[in-house]
């Protein structure tokens, strides 16, 4: 069971930003995950601390160096006394999925690299990452909010994050379904009524409403989880 998570990344404020708030923060304060922020530029031996150069090649833009990295990584390395699972966050890589991320609990220690500028020297990721993670098939600015959105998905699925287990079991992905619709007071809504069978007490037949639901919505929705899934 995963025990520890180590960013590393040119902005650690922005990477903690997820300790302040929500169920993921209050799980980091009450220690279900060990969670820190380590500066890149902290292993730059440039008297600037300079962490990029240009291609090699030719080409626009800077890339992240591999030493600082490679350092940065050995650090974590140290202070842990073990060798991290670690994923860069990286448009090339694996589309996250909530099979991706349970998979991922499985690691006593993960260490996630946030790649800047146009990425990274690749001969870091041939020499110590060993996995590249996408959120998605488009490109932000760097690694840090697709590294905070992969702690919040596997740290929601963590015991004693959420107040209990079928918050996350029942809710989109987890198994293969889209969540089933949600409905709260008032009963009447601007002429909008709630589904009578949830009013009906009936657990069992309320159970099977929302999988139906489930399997309606991903049809509609997402058919090719239904392919995928072969549900």
């Amino acid at each position: 069971m995963l025990e520890t998570i180590d960013v590393l990344t040119l902005f650690p404020s922005m990477c903690e930003m997820i300790t302040l708030t929500g169920v993921v923060g209050r799980g980091i304060k009450n220690g279900i995950i060990d969670f820190k922020c380590h500066q890149i530029r902290d292993f730059s031996k440039d008297k600037h601390r300079r962490v990029d150069d240009a291609p090699y090649g030719g080409g626009s833009g800077m890339i992240m160096q591999a030493e600082p990295i490679f350092l940065a990584f050995e650090h974590i390395f140290r202070l842990r006394g073990a060798k991290p699972y670690l994923i860069y966050m990286s448009a090339k890589g694996e589309n996250l999925t909530q099979g991706l991320a349970k998979n991922l609990l499985n690691h006593k220690h993960l260490a996630i690299l946030c790649g800047r500028y146009e990425g990274i020297d690749e001969r870091v990721i041939e020499t110590i990452v060993n996995k590249e993670i996408s959120i998605g098939d488009y490109v932000v600015s760097g690694g840090e909010l697709p590294a905070l959105v992969l702690v919040d998905c596997i740290m929601r699925m963590m015991p004693g994050t959420l107040s209990c287990k079928s918050s996350f079991e029942n809710e989109s992905h987890y198994n293969g379904y889209l969540e089933h619709p949600q409905y709260t007071r008032p009963e009447i809504w601007r002429g909008k009524r709630v589904p009578e069978i949830l009013l009906s007490g009936d657990h069992e037949k309320i159970n099977h409403w929302k999988l139906l639901q489930s399997y309606e919505k991903t049809k509609k929705l997402r058919p090719d989880l239904l392919a995928l899934n072969k549900i």
